[in-house]
């Protein structure tokens, strides 16, 4: 959720909504995720810790607090704002001195399971209502060896935004799908002067996720999730994959001076490129459209913009409907009463899903709750997901940051021309060694 936060803080910048909060709690006394008392029959204070800055979001917790406190009398939620610079570390120090909220915002990867490894979270039990509300391409977002520790309430698909109009001008007529097809309508943009592909490599980030989405596509999902415990990147797919970035690169698929582009600020972001036309792609989660719009001449939302998942890529281990991105998630501290979980359960049910999306401008995992996705783009990044056979944190948050900061340089040398996929595989594991 670390890059969520961009896109909902940019997209959601004087949305003044007023949330209705209607709804029926999901679960039942035959699941849950404590085996200790403290159920919603008992009085009980439930502690919640989010990062939502002042606004929809913050008003959207205080509404749900309240109408989970409406249907279960006895039960408060207690919410604390932590700012999210600080709610790393500060969530950190209450884990290890057993003062943990009992629900808190999960950053995923690395940091959970850190957490599993501690015995600081509980497992959580889902009924078959909670599996409906939320999916199994959701779920993998919360899930270690297995076993689920965080609930998933929003998902940010990661894929391709485009212009409709420049690929309309190129002679492309449908988004491509296969790393074949993407490379001819590179050939295509080109033709017609315009950058096929807008990257912000200044940030390093945006320029990784090309190889992340390579090692989605080369690496199965058993590789690349123990992979997060043993942190040994010794599989050849992930070699694999700085093969398939070199190769694709001969291409010339990206603007000139990429390598000194920012991502997100100002016209000749990769953003702002794409956001005035002067590129027609750019890979990117789904915060992107409130940035592209900040950056338009009226800023407002690009009105030809569009989205297609990142292309399969022949004779690779990994699912290609697999989709890389982030996700909301929660997680329960070890010594959280049973009502914390019944709260969990009741933020993934159709009307809460609903709110939920509207404050934060996000994609909901509810299924029954996604009709308040209304822009194209959207509904085509929430058909992927709904579609995929799994996903897959971004690898800097999967594998914690020594090692995704790492991966990020060494992928950044290979576009410079300082490095190679074996660099990337060799500076990464050095890394992880290091701790």
């Amino acid at each position: 959720m670390m890059r969520k936060t961009r896109g909902a803080t940019a997209v959601a910048i004087g949305l003044g909504l007023a949330l209705a909060m209607t709804g029926c709690a999901g679960g039942s006394d035959d699941g849950g995720g404590s085996d200790g008392g403290g159920s919603s029959d008992a009085k009980t204070t439930v502690t919640l810790w989010e990062n939502a800055s002042p606004g929809p979001g913050a008003e959207y917790w205080k509404s749900a607090a309240a109408a989970f406190h409406t249907l279960h009398p006895n039960v408060t939620i207690k919410i604390q704002y932590v700012q999210n610079e600080d709610f790393d570390g500060k969530l950190q120090t209450a884990l290890n001195s057993n003062s943990a909220p009992d629900v808190f915002l999960q950053r995923g990867g690395g940091k959970m399971q850190a957490m599993v490894e501690a015995g600081q979270l509980q497992e959580l039990t889902l009924t078959d209502a909670d599996k409906a509300n939320t999916g199994a391409a959701a779920l993998a977002a919360g899930t270690v060896d297995g076993k689920l520790y965080a609930m998933p309430v929003d998902t940010a698909p990661e894929g391709i935004y485009y212009s409709k109009d420049l690929f309309q001008q190129a002679g492309i007529a449908a988004p491509p799908t296969t790393m074949e097809e993407l490379q001819a309508d590179v050939a295509k943009l080109k033709a017609i002067k315009v950058a096929p592909i807008a990257v912000g490599a200044k940030d390093a980030w945006p320029a990784a996720h090309w190889y992340y989405n390579f090692a989605l596509r080369e690496c199965s999902q058993d590789t690349m999730t123990s992979t997060a415990k043993s942190l040994k990147f010794d599989d050849p797919c992930w070699t694999k994959a700085g093969d398939d970035l070199s190769s694709f690169l001969k291409a010339d698929p990206f603007q000139k001076g990429f390598l000194t582009a920012s991502a997100q600020q100002g016209a000749g972001s990769s953003a702002g490129m794409l956001a005035n036309h002067k590129a027609a792609m750019e890979l990117m989660g789904n915060w992107d459209p409130g940035v592209i719009a900040s950056l338009t001449p009226d800023q407002k939302p690009l009105p030809d913009l569009g989205w297609f998942p990142f292309p399969a890529v022949a004779g690779g281990q990994g699912d290609p409907s697999a989709i890389m991105g982030s996700a909301g998630v929660y997680s329960l501290s070890k010594n959280a009463p049973k009502a914390a979980f019944e709260f969990l359960q009741f933020l993934v049910t159709k009307d809460q899903q609903e709110a939920y999306a509207k404050a934060f401008v996000a994609i909901p995992v509810n299924q029954q709750a996604q009709g308040v996705v209304t822009d194209s783009y959207s509904i085509s990044a929430l058909q992927a997901f709904n579609k995929a056979a799994y996903t897959m944190q971004f690898l800097d948050t999967e594998y914690g940051q020594n090692v995704g900061n790492a991966m990020n340089t060494a992928v950044v040398n290979l576009l410079a021309g300082k490095g190679s996929p074996a660099d990337i595989v060799k500076d990464t594991n050095t890394a992880a060694e290091r701790g």
